[in-house]
């Protein structure tokens, strides 16, 4: 980004100086003898002209430059919480910590990693996030675990049906398999939102309830713009840009749903 910055201030002092020289060439001579060593004021205006497009590319740059910083922070506190998740189930019988689906406030996923992360409260908010502070402040997270995964059927009397998704062996295919998301702006800041509700995701208003498809770079989550980070099972974590996620939604593909589970 400095590369981009010095391309354009030079750029700027040769389109100035031929813009000057350009327009002194132009002036008759009458009019440059009463004023020989000033600028005439159409010059002046090109170069306020030229400085006012040079800001504002800087702007756009140094803009870019924090939007792609903040991206790859997101990326390596995924990566972190991916590592944590495994190490977790390793020091606990092969399964990962629950959600407040299954648990109480102080035991759910986040909590439980607190002793996996080095930087707790850092590693656990989006620096993209708009509410981050209000996260930590409240003991939440900007990022949400796949329910599908972490959030099991339950039958008439609240037990769960069938055998725990919770567990890495359970997973058929980690490569394919999103473990957590970028929660959207409007989710609230407590411990008590650290799940997806996936099984909804039937359209795209059913994500954006969710998730923030759109956090880097991104508008208003309907206009489908911008992108987001994803962690997979493998560990992998990857950036997906939400106009493609919406494409798939609506061809009614939900990608929140572990292939080979049922």
């Amino acid at each position: 980004c400095n590369n981009k910055i010095i391309v354009l201030a030079n750029s700027f002092r040769l389109w100035s100086s031929w813009a000057v020289s350009r327009l002194s060439l132009s002036i008759p001579t009458t009019a440059v003898n009463r004023s020989p060593r000033g600028f005439t004021l159409v010059a002046l205006l090109v170069v306020v002209a030229m400085i006012g497009v040079l800001s504002t590319a800087v702007v756009v740059v140094s803009q870019t430059a924090s939007l792609r910083s903040k991206e790859a922070r997101c990326m390596s506190n995924l990566r972190n919480i991916g590592l944590a998740l495994y190490v977790y189930a390793g020091d606990h019988g092969g399964t990962f910590p629950e959600t407040t689906h299954t648990t109480t406030l102080d035991r759910a996923w986040i909590a439980a990693l607190e002793g996996y992360l080095g930087d707790y409260d850092e590693t656990r908010v989006c620096p993209a996030d708009p509410k981050a502070k209000d996260r930590i402040a409240a003991g939440g997270t900007s990022y949400i675990l796949n329910s599908f995964l972490f959030a099991p059927e339950t039958d008439a009397w609240g037990d769960p049906v069938g055998p725990p998704r919770n567990r890495p062996a359970a997973i058929p295919e980690p490569s394919r398999t999103v473990l957590a998301f970028v929660c959207a702006d409007h989710w609230g800041t407590g411990p008590g939102n650290d799940h997806t509700h996936s099984h909804l995701w039937t359209s795209w208003s059913g994500v954006t309830a969710d998730i923030a498809p759109g956090r880097f770079g991104g508008g208003r989550p309907a206009e489908a713009k911008g992108r987001a980070n994803y962690l997979y099972a493998d560990g992998r974590v990857e950036s997906v840009s939400a106009s493609v996620l919406k494409q798939k939604t609506e061809s009614g593909t939900n990608i929140a749903q572990p292939p080979g589970l049922p």
